[in-house]
């Protein structure tokens, strides 16, 4: 599992060339514009389009390389309940609480359905 960190950001050209200035590279990107990956040598940042009020949030992601319903039954086993895993139009994904009730999500990707 790879850590991916969500930016988000009001302004997602502006800051893929701000990241691509401190040295991450252009990854996969969505064809409307929405968000892109930035791949570095440590993992990837993702920067997605939000409204203002919403900019400058960050999230913490996870990229399994797993079936996502395998990580659930773990979390469940732990005690901890996430949410249903949802199709998306990268692959699927699901939601869980930590501890301190903060949103996590992790990602399982289909490259081919937008690379």
């Amino acid at each position: 599992m790879r850590v991916l960190p969500i930016r988000y950001s009001s302004d997602v050209p502006a800051m893929t060339r701000f990241f691509q200035a401190l040295g991450l590279r252009l990854g996969p990107a969505s064809r409307p514009g929405g968000w892109v990956e930035l791949p570095a040598d440590g993992g990837v940042l993702a920067v997605h389009r939000a409204p203002d009020a919403e900019a400058g949030r960050c999230e913490l992601a996870f990229e399994a390389d797993e079936p996502l319903e395998d990580v659930a039954a773990r979390l469940r086993a732990a005690g901890f309940e996430p949410g249903p895993v949802i199709d998306e139009g990268f692959g699927h994904s699901l939601r869980v609480r930590d501890p301190d009730g903060v949103w996590v999500q992790v990602n399982r990707y289909d490259r081919d359905l937008y690379t």
